[in-house]
């Protein structure tokens, strides 16, 4: 699987380069064909700045990823956005909604972006009838709850050079999963959004990384992050996770 493989939308599961990180991972030909049919004409694009979905919004599709980012925010009753994650190519958006029917989030295109949207009524008859596609769905739920641990974590440090390099090496992680560079960072994301989701002031983050940069860890240019010493880096997530389990 090359990086071009995901940057360019095909037309069905089968032939996507992303199937094996999204929903259908682990399913046979027929169960891709089936969601083929599911999928096929519910494709959308997106260009920055748009909205996939807002709070309060009744839920009726998840959303894969095929290319661009998306962020998740809350919006408080005097319209603050608390941003809560981020969504690359593979992964799914929209999850929220199958608690009660109703998005408790907002999603916004970080960048240009194209989607799958599945349709969750129709999706319930092809869960009954392709087991995988269960099992697919299982791994997402267990995928985000890992993301909100790891969020939690970060959240828990009280060091913002800790924080930022714990939103690093997630980063790097999903990064490598779409077979791009894990030590080259094209972040789809401003650094506003970056400092919303960690708790911190923009200028805190543009220290933090500018400390790492004056140690070697890291090179920084704009949304561009290079990770020069992945040791160093690993150090220092090392460290707060033995915090957060102190």
């Amino acid at each position: 699987m090359t990086v071009s493989d995901l940057s360019y939308p095909r037309h069905g599961c089968a032939d996507c380069g992303l199937h094996e990180l999204c929903l259908p991972a682990g399913v046979d030909a027929a169960g891709l064909a089936r969601l083929d049919r599911l999928t096929r004409r519910q494709q959308r694009s997106l260009l920055r700045g748009e909205t996939l979905f807002r709070q309060g919004q009744p839920f009726q599709s998840l959303y894969v990823l095929r290319s661009g980012a998306v962020r998740t925010a809350v919006v408080d009753a005097d319209g603050v956005h608390q941003v809560i994650g981020f969504g690359l190519p593979g992964e799914v958006v929209g999850i929220d909604g199958m608690l009660d029917d109703h998005h408790r989030t907002e999603a916004v295109a970080l960048e240009s972006s194209t989607l799958c949207e599945v349709p969750f009524e129709h999706m319930e008859e092809v869960l009954g009838e392709v087991p995988a596609l269960q099992r697919g769905l299982m791994r997402v739920l267990g995928r985000e709850v890992a993301a909100e641990q790891e969020h939690a974590v970060a959240m828990g440090r009280q060091q913002a050079v800790a924080r930022v390099a714990l939103f690093l090496r997630g980063m790097a992680e999903r990064h490598g999963r779409l077979s791009r560079q894990s030590d080259f960072l094209k972040l789809p994301m401003p650094r506003a959004d970056i400092a919303n989701y960690l708790g911190l002031a923009v200028e805190t983050v543009s220290r933090a990384l500018g400390r790492m940069e004056d140690e070697g860890i890291l090179a920084v240019s704009g949304r561009s992050v290079r990770i020069l010493r992945p040791d160093a880096l690993a150090a220092l997530c090392r460290t707060a996770d033995a915090e957060a389990s102190s």
